[in-house]
């Protein structure tokens, strides 16, 4: 898959699953919803029934700021899957401006948030320093590098 269609893709994808890993070294994996910017992803603690706004991968990534976000199609025609994935370090805004950018484009994304005024607590902002992707095509399974 193009570099280009690569990151397309990525950016109009409504879910992403976004890994972790906690101090003990154990993998997390969570479907989150994120905006895109250039080489920043941007999600957001938000309103949704949590059982607290003080998520587990907050602190893995406190711990461990190395983070993925997954996004892919499946389906049952095998030549229409894809997937891409943004590989790169985490960091959490409780303000500022890297938390403003981050809202500003997730209420631009997801109209769900237009009626929530207090639906944002901390940001996570993923610095991408690796894109891959892959696509199956009608000449078979390709891999595509860093996009």
């Amino acid at each position: 898959m193009h570099a280009d269609e690569a990151r397309r893709r990525f950016g109009d994808a409504r879910v992403g699953r976004l890994a972790t890993v906690s101090t003990d070294g154990v993998p997390q994996v969570v479907p989150i919803v994120f905006a895109v910017d250039g080489d920043l992803v941007f999600s957001a603690v938000d309103a949704k029934p949590k059982s607290s706004r003080r998520l587990k991968r907050l602190r893995n990534i406190k711990a461990n700021p190395r983070a993925s976000l997954l996004v892919d199609q499946y389906n049952e025609a095998w030549e229409h899957l894809w997937w891409v994935r943004a590989d790169g370090t985490a960091r959490i805004y409780e303000s500022g401006p890297r938390r403003d950018r981050a809202i500003e484009l997730l209420r631009a994304k997801y109209a769900q948030y237009a009626g929530m005024p207090d639906a944002f607590g901390d940001v996570i902002v993923i610095t991408v320093d690796r894109w891959l992707s892959w696509s199956f095509t009608e000449e078979g399974s390709v891999l595509g590098s860093a996009v």
